[in-house]
């Protein structure tokens, strides 16, 4: 059996403190023009659309490695381009589906995985189907709705960019796609999360699932069944057997699935409030260590707004324009 090719995308929310700014383009601006090889084809900007504008215009940001054989290589590559977003970021990088005070459901940010070079797409897609409720937990990572409890994941239950599969497979708003701009299956499923343990774990998972000499029933009924359960309650009993099949490829504890990221920030949210959980969770993102830092002054200033349309919107524009031409 060959090489599988694995590449991420991986978007964030930039707070300043609370909410996200239009100063998030100057600071993707100031990552492009640092590299422009690097960065013009591996970043992007997301913004909130319809109603959701009125809460704010900016959305996440988003960073993607390059396609790689190996989930090591992936990982690498991914922490260097942490590393370049954080040196040029002065504000909280958010790793969650959703911020916590807001009710918006096209303000979200997710995790995306793109797989390929295997021969048989239809038994890729099927296993996939079939281990998908499961590896969703390793990430779930949207547990508020307009500041109280909602679940596991608000984004996984209410966003516009991902949802139930379909028949048409190439419908880009679901939760597993054909992608057509680039020829892979892309999982759009995944929160974002500040643990890249718990992101390489996801891609040995997705790496031995592939490499199964098995056919797995994946039920797209299913599946579509399970999301919502999974979005509220996490780890529901109709998971164990989901479990036992995955654990005979990827020997891991089950504790994972109890423990989820979203439960992890709800307990650290319960202890020290919104702003502190953003701090701990910058503070992880960008050194590992999930504990609240003290918090310096951030303002908002239309020298840099401007800035940012100017160096990265606008260059970004023919590009931006082919990928959604390409994607649709």
């Amino acid at each position: 059996m060959g090489h599988f090719y694995f590449g991420l995308e991986e978007e964030v929310f930039i707070t300043e403190p609370e909410k996200p700014t239009l100063q998030s383009l100057y600071y993707l601006a100031r990552l492009l023009w640092r590299s422009p090889g690097n960065h013009y084809t591996h970043t992007a900007s997301n913004f909130t659309r319809g109603k959701d504008i009125w809460r704010g215009l900016m959305g996440g940001v988003e960073i993607s490695t390059r396609a790689w054989t190996t989930p090591e290589e992936v990982i690498a590559d991914l922490a260097q381009r942490r590393r370049e977003l954080g040196k040029v970021c002065p504000g909280l990088i958010v790793p969650v589906g959703h911020l916590f005070n807001e009710a918006a459901p096209t303000s979200t940010c997710g995790m995306h995985i793109h797989l390929s070079g295997f021969a048989d797409m239809e038994t890729a897609y099927h296993n996939l189907v079939y281990f998908m409720p499961l590896l969703i937990l390793l990430a779930i990572n949207s547990p508020f709705d307009g500041g109280s409890y909602f679940g596991q994941s608000y984004r996984l239950a209410n966003s516009f960019a991902v949802g139930p599969l379909r028949l048409d497979r190439r419908h880009r708003f679901q939760d597993l796609i054909y992608s057509k701009r680039l020829g892979t299956l892309e999982i759009r499923v995944f929160d974002p999360v500040w643990d890249l343990n718990r992101i390489k774990l996801i891609l040995k998972c997705l790496e031995a699932i592939l490499r199964s000499s098995e056919s797995y029933p994946g039920d797209v009924e299913r599946y579509n069944a399970l999301r919502p359960k999974i979005a509220q309650k996490g780890y529901i009993p109709e998971l164990q057997a989901f479990y036992r099949d995955l654990n005979r490829l990827v020997p891991l504890p089950e504790e994972l699935f109890f423990n989820t990221p979203a439960s992890i920030v709800h307990q650290l949210w319960k202890k020290n409030g919104t702003l502190a959980t953003y701090s701990a969770l910058d503070n992880a993102y960008r050194s590992g260590e999930l504990q609240p830092q003290k918090l310096l002054p951030m303002h908002q200033t239309w020298l840099r707004v401007v800035l940012g349309f100017g160096g990265y919107y606008l260059p970004k524009m023919p590009y931006i324009l082919r990928k959604a031409w390409s994607e649709w």
